[in-house]
């Protein structure tokens, strides 16, 4: 198994690495009960350091859904334990769950799961409406936030009339407006022609050479091969993890 230290070490156009975003320790997570019982993960171990661009694979049933669940704090493990930015949120309760994924978490979706009857700007700076800061800072940042994503010149347009790239776009930047720990993104690409792949692709590269932490849930292996680290998992289990010799781009 690779390392995130190997990650730096062979030069693989991966910043500065900090402390761990994510740490997994022996973590199950059981479906059911007696005769009915399903063991979708049966002992994940892994760390994702802060500023690695990870992509996450593994083939139908193999717990990568399942995995993405509890990395995104959308559900907890039946055992083991899982530390994100620090925090433990392996035994947190609904609530707090929904907090840390508030606080600590952007979601990136297949769908992109813009409101269609409002603007780029309207959909990134929704979120932060839950948080308590005023109108004006919310405005601010989800403005900052379209001109990371190379869509400052958009901020008015709704998502019909954008292309399916650009409401991506608009989707990772909702996601970026909170300044979270972990960028998640779950088969991003699934709903986008190749060269709006590309593009979204080229993103996620520029965000990881920024410093963020980004890790990708997808089952293409072309998509996986445009991050640092390949992480495969099969049978509950993780296959390996690997740092990549040369980033494809």
């Amino acid at each position: 198994m690779a390392s995130a230290g190997v990650a730096a070490s062979l030069g693989v156009g991966t910043p500065s690495l900090g402390l761990p975003v994510i740490e997994l320790d022996g973590v199950r997570k059981v479906y059911g009960n007696g005769q009915l019982e399903v063991e979708a993960l049966k002992g994940i171990t892994l760390s994702i350091a802060q500023g690695e661009y990870v992509a996450i694979m593994g083939p139908s049933g193999s717990g990568k859904s399942t995995l993405m669940h509890i990395l995104g704090c959308l559900d907890v493990p039946t055992a083991g334990s899982y530390h994100l930015a620090g925090e433990d949120v392996s035994t947190m309760d609904e609530i707090d769950l929904a907090e840390a994924r508030n606080r600590r978490i952007g979601f990136v979706f297949q769908q992109f799961n813009l409101l269609p009857s409002m603007t780029a700007l309207r959909n990134v700076e929704l979120p932060l409406s839950y948080a308590a800061m005023s109108r004006d800072k919310r405005r601010l940042l989800a403005q900052e936030a379209l001109d990371r994503v190379g869509l400052g010149d958009r901020m008015n347009h709704k998502p019909g009339e954008m292309s399916g790239g650009q409401q991506q776009r608009v989707a990772v930047a909702r996601a970026l407006a909170s300044n979270p720990a972990l960028l998640l993104a779950d088969e991003p690409t699934g709903n986008l022609d190749s060269t709006a792949t590309d593009d979204v692709l080229a993103l996620f590269h520029e965000l990881h050479q920024q410093g963020r932490t980004v890790v990708l849930i997808t089952h293409e292996a072309d998509v996986a091969a445009r991050a640092a680290r390949v992480i495969r998992i099969r049978d509950g289990l993780v296959a390996s993890d690997e740092v990549a010799a040369e980033v494809a781009r």
